[in-house]
């Protein structure tokens, strides 16, 4: 018997939201020794073409230099979940540096935000920098094994006007690509373009995100009149002292990577609970030292959908920058290891346990707050 696509969208409406699988399929897939059709494949096109038609996913990334704060923001829904975006995305990479002292903790905070869509697929942590993924819990399947989280915050630096640490930096940046490393057995599967060099090189798209502590190059009077004078989102006037663009723009750092358009005020550095910059004695001058850049091997691999900084979240000298991605996929290969669909449970249950918490909070404060109005006719 035949099934034309009429007969399997009526199988998959009696018998589940799930597209049907054939026996014959069945008997020809092997995770290790082909996939679907014989075509070499981990996620084969027939897959990736039927649960990822658009062959892209959507991916959140967050950078945030927390200042070791013990006291977390009362409320991450503006960090993660902007009223702004249409959609939610597939993954939630937040990388933190300068952490607070429980990271758990704020695990437990992301997850509890996130809600039961989510899970934590890996995190990672060197010291007080904090690396944390999460991914939509229907998709776990799909993921291959962790081969490498790197975590990077280039070295505090005082800024001076004039700024000559720059080349600092910069070393920093090369030990820190020159140290890299990969498990020995792990294929490379573009040989051709990657660099020995560059461990980074390996990989179809690249994400570097932190605080780099890279800074403008005029004095604070100076920055402060461009921004008085700057058109709302207009930063090209400031960006034109940027440190960072310059040394990527002479390719002095960062080869091969881009950055989004910035339409947002310098991130750094704030008083604590306000909009006002610097006000103690040091009164440094306000800086992009937090940034999200990529790279991609293709054109349009990696498309912006959002490059924007969260000011709503107050408790750092530092604004968390946000990047929204829509990133190709491609089939993947039999000789990477699976994740086996593994995640954190106990965050899981500990999340949506205070998630569930909060909501009854919330509840029984409104029925009180009802019980309690006074109403009169007249």
């Amino acid at each position: 018997m035949v099934l034309d696509s009429a007969s399997v969208n009526s199988m998959k409406s009696t018998f589940s939201v799930l597209n049907p699988i054939r026996p014959q399929d069945v008997r020809n897939r092997s995770f290790l020794e082909g996939s679907v059709l014989g075509n070499g494949a981990l996620l084969g096109a027939e897959e990736l073409d039927r649960y990822f038609p658009d062959r892209r996913v959507g991916i959140f990334i967050a950078t945030w230099n927390m200042q070791g704060e013990k006291g977390l923001p009362a409320n991450l829904d503006d960090l993660l979940l902007p009223t702004d975006s249409e959609f939610a995305q597939d993954f939630y990479i937040i990388g933190i540096q300068e952490g607070c002292p429980d990271r758990r903790e704020w695990e437990i905070r992301l997850q509890e935000t996130l809600g039961p869509y989510y899970v934590m697929l890996y995190a990672a942590s060197h010291g007080v920098l904090y690396l944390t993924v999460f991914v939509r819990r229907d998709l776990i399947w799909f993921c291959s094994g962790h081969y490498m989280i790197v975590l990077v915050k280039l070295h505090n630096i005082t800024y001076f006007t004039g700024d000559t640490k720059v080349y600092e930096r910069i070393l920093d940046y090369n030990k820190i690509i020159e140290a890299l490393a990969l498990p020995k057995g792990l294929p490379d599967t573009n040989p051709y373009r990657s660099i020995a060099s560059d461990v980074t090189t390996r990989f179809d798209e690249v994400f570097w995100f932190g605080d780099f502590n890279f800074r403008l190059s005029k004095d604070r009077l100076g920055v402060e009149s461009i921004m008085n004078q700057t058109a709302a989102g207009d930063m090209g006037p400031l960006l034109q002292h940027d440190q960072l663009s310059k040394e990527m723009k002479d390719g002095s750092i960062f080869k091969g990577f881009q950055e989004a358009p910035i339409h947002f005020l310098p991130t750094y550095k704030f008083d604590i609970g306000c909009d006002i910059y610097d006000t103690t004695s040091k009164q440094r001058t306000p800086s992009y030292t937090d940034r999200i850049l990529f790279r991609n091997r293709q054109v349009d691999d990696i498309k912006v959908v959002k490059y924007t900084s969260c000011s709503s979240i107050k408790t750092s000298d530092h604004r968390p920058v946000i990047g929204v991605f829509q990133v190709k996929l491609r089939p993947g290969r039999d000789n990477i290891p699976l994740g086996a669909g593994q995640f954190d449970r106990s965050l899981y249950l500990e999340g949506i346990k205070r998630r569930i918490t909060r909501e009854l909070k919330r509840r029984e404060a409104m029925k009180n707050q009802s019980s309690s109005t006074i109403c009169s006719i007249s």
